[in-house]
């Protein structure tokens, strides 16, 4: 069965996250229905991650599968037929072969996330950033970021789904901040994620930088359940699924903003 590996790339402002859905715009939706016209028949495609509405992606995976396919056809006729057919926010960046086995999602051993926070008023950055008016203590957030990595109960940072049973125990890898001109960036790494945990980190790490938390008070939230954090859950226009890894692939190490304002 031919399959291949996509990279995409996507702004994610005006959908309803990657997730396919009745009534609203997703990623999966649109990708779907350009396989359909590529295709003319049933294709299977999954994506790595599903981020929510709002959320962008610099680096997303998906595999496409398609099981009746008729003739033959190389990764850049794929690339080049999806991109004559999705709208200008929606981009594959590269199509590789793949094994008849890959699975994006299942075959993904870590995910990296980069949220973008702006000390300035942007006229042209303002989807891809959170704008901060009050002064933030970076060096304070970045003492506070290195708390997160090992295993924590992140029940604190993350919106549960009562139809699941999923645990609220993560992993992470990697989580750090640093500044990239008027941007703060909060980049984190971990073999998966909650239900809006990364922006729930993002938005008490910014009451950190404001002077409104303390560093026991944001370790507290590390070691016992709070819902206080729902109130400070940070807008998706500044975070990004920067990238996806497989066996042998490298975290992200440069400290830089997926798009740097001017």
């Amino acid at each position: 069965m031919p399959t291949w590996k996509l990279e995409l790339e996507y702004e994610g402002t005006r959908y309803r996250g990657w997730q396919i859905q009745h009534n609203a715009k997703s990623i999966q939706g649109e990708m779907m229905d350009a396989a359909r016209q590529l295709f003319s028949e049933k294709v299977d495609f999954f994506g790595a991650g599903r981020t929510d509405a709002g959320v962008h992606a610099y680096r997303q995976i998906a595999h496409l599968r398609v099981p009746e396919l008729r003739t033959n056809i190389t990764p850049k006729q794929i690339q080049f037929g999806f991109n004559d057919i999705l709208p200008h926010d929606i981009n594959i960046v590269k199509v590789s072969n793949a094994p008849d086995t890959f699975h994006a999602r299942h075959d993904a051993v870590a995910r990296y996330y980069l949220y973008q926070i702006s000390t300035r008023r942007t006229a042209f950055g303002k989807n891809f950033v959170w704008w901060i008016k009050d002064n933030l203590d970076a060096k304070a957030m970045a003492e506070a970021a290195k708390m997160l990595q090992g295993k924590h109960d992140f029940f604190s940072f993350c919106e549960i789904d009562d139809t699941k049973k999923q645990s609220t125990i993560v992993k992470v890898e990697k989580a750090e901040i640093f500044t990239d001109g008027d941007l703060i960036c909060f980049r984190v790494g971990a073999s998966h994620f909650l239900w809006k945990m990364v922006r729930r980190i993002v938005g008490m790490l910014v009451e950190l930088g404001r002077g409104n938390l303390t560093f026991d008070g944001f370790e507290r939230l590390l070691k016992f359940h709070s819902e206080t954090t729902a109130q400070y859950t940070a807008p998706p226009s500044g975070l990004f699924l920067e990238k996806v890894l497989y066996d042998g692939d490298k975290p992200p190490t440069e400290r830089r903003a997926v798009i740097a304002l001017p």
